[in-house]
């Protein structure tokens, strides 16, 4: 199965690696929803009391915007590009480069499919 085959409606994710300057981990979890290339997804964990996002999907590629409010009472938000990996399990992980609109920092981070 390629990136471009997999429809992420339903699916459930977590943070495996973040930038210094981001504020979703390993208890952080997403889940997603898909119609047609329309994207987004709530979360929440760890330093994310609850979260939203959405966006846009072309073939392997999401676009999206993102916000959130912190355990320490902030809101934040930016926007994110992540590229789809089907790993060698059939998981879906994500590598996204992502920037803050609301304060200075950017970084990259992986997400990956909880089963």
């Amino acid at each position: 199965m390629t990136p471009q085959d997999i429809d992420l409606d339903g699916r459930r994710f977590a943070g495996v690696t973040n930038s210094a300057d981001g504020e979703v981990g390993h208890a952080t979890v997403f889940t997603y929803r898909q119609d047609r290339e329309v994207i987004w997804a709530e979360y929440g964990g760890g330093a994310v009391v609850r979260g939203y996002l959405v966006g846009t999907r072309a073939g392997e590629v999401l676009r999206f915007r993102y916000s959130h409010l912190g355990t320490d009472g902030q809101t934040s938000g930016g926007v994110c590009e992540s590229t789809i990996e089907v790993t060698v399990d059939g998981r879906v992980r994500f590598h996204e480069a992502w920037t803050w609109e609301s304060r200075p920092g950017s970084g990259t981070s992986v997400v990956e499919e909880i089963r």
